[in-house]
């Protein structure tokens, strides 16, 4: 037994001898603040402008959503969860709404809610063209898996650090984080849902004299538009779910409830900012779940002009319509 032992002994101490950190250390640390500093000292005039937009979006959401009455806000958002998720989704949310008054945190609510909804509109913007470009292009589509796997994985605290050095603190910064966080699954799922679309269809486009933009925006995003609202949806609640990570570089609303509870060990204050994080993710996560539902059931309709109607009511009559008419054809044959 000691024969074995020692011969293991021996096999380590040569194995040892293999690595790397016994010769030359790599200063990786060293370089990324380098590089950090470089960016500060040379381009912070430029990051200054990117948080241009993204202030400009939240200031006016945040005022418009704090300025509006809650039974008005109440009485839409729950008009909305009926037309489009249904009667059970709307009494949830008119009862939630009514808990988050009662406990004191519907300005935090309003202010979580506009942080949410700005980072939601930058990464549409900015994630539905790139996965339109990684669609198009294999090329490209290899190019960015890389960066896109690095932002789903990398844990948020690392770049926390570098964003505080580059935009400051406060709540734009905290949705700056949330738009690098949230990004991903909307230019994942906007290139799967293209590509999921038969090429059967696009030729048939093709034949039929039709543009590549006619293609892309009459046939490949309609038939897709199912699967970009499950990346819309997914992007929603990893902005959610950044809400209180946030708030470590100074953004506000609930995150910062929790952020306060946890620092004084208030169990009771940080469970009212868990709980508004919580029922805010259902409500948003029901609506927008039950609009890609509403999409496959009418994906020739889903243009910007068939969510209006949905939301108007316009939408059901002429699908009943529109059964009706299948209906009485079948009826007359």
């Amino acid at each position: 037994m000691s024969d074995t032992n020692a011969t293991y002994a021996q096999v380590t101490a040569s194995m040892e001898v293999l690595r790397p950190s016994n010769y030359f250390r790599v200063p990786m640390d060293d370089w990324v603040d380098s590089g950090v500093d470089w960016l500060v000292d040379n381009f912070r005039p430029a990051f200054q402008a990117v948080k241009w937009p993204v202030e400009k979006v939240l200031n006016g959401l945040d005022g418009l959503l704090q300025a509006t009455p809650f039974i008005v806000f109440t009485v839409l958002v729950a008009l909305l969860a009926w037309r489009l998720a249904g009667r059970g989704v709307a009494i949830f949310t008119i009862i939630s709404f009514l808990v988050l008054d009662a406990v004191g945190v519907w300005s935090e609510t309003m202010t979580t809610l506009a942080m949410i909804l700005t980072a939601v509109v930058f990464c549409a913007v900015i994630g539905i063209p790139l996965g339109i470009s990684a669609a198009a292009s294999d090329r490209f589509a290899s190019g960015i898996r890389p960066v896109l796997d690095i932002m789903q994985t990398i844990p948020p605290f690392v770049y926390l650090v570098p964003i505080v050095m580059l935009f400051g603190v406060g709540l734009v910064p905290g949705v700056i984080a949330t738009i690098i966080f949230a990004l991903p699954p909307i230019v994942r799922l906007t290139n799967l849902g293209i590509r999921q679309v038969q090429g059967e269809l696009v030729e048939a486009g093709y034949a039929f004299g039709s543009t590549p933009r006619q293609v892309l925006w009459e046939i490949q995003i309609p038939l897709a538009l199912r699967t970009i609202m499950a990346g819309l949806n997914q992007t929603l609640m990893l902005a959610l779910s950044m809400a209180v990570i946030a708030a470590l570089i100074g953004a506000g609303g609930l995150g910062l409830t929790v952020y306060t509870g946890l620092g004084r060990l208030d169990v009771g204050q940080a469970f009212l900012g868990g709980l508004g994080i919580v029922l805010l993710a259902i409500v948003l996560d029901r609506i927008t779940q039950a609009l890609g539902t509403q999409g496959e059931e009418k994906q020739p309709g889903w243009t910007f002009k068939g969510i209006l109607r949905m939301l108007t009511g316009q939408g059901r009559e002429s699908s009943s319509e529109e059964r009706e008419g299948k209906a009485a054809s079948s009826a007359a044959e």
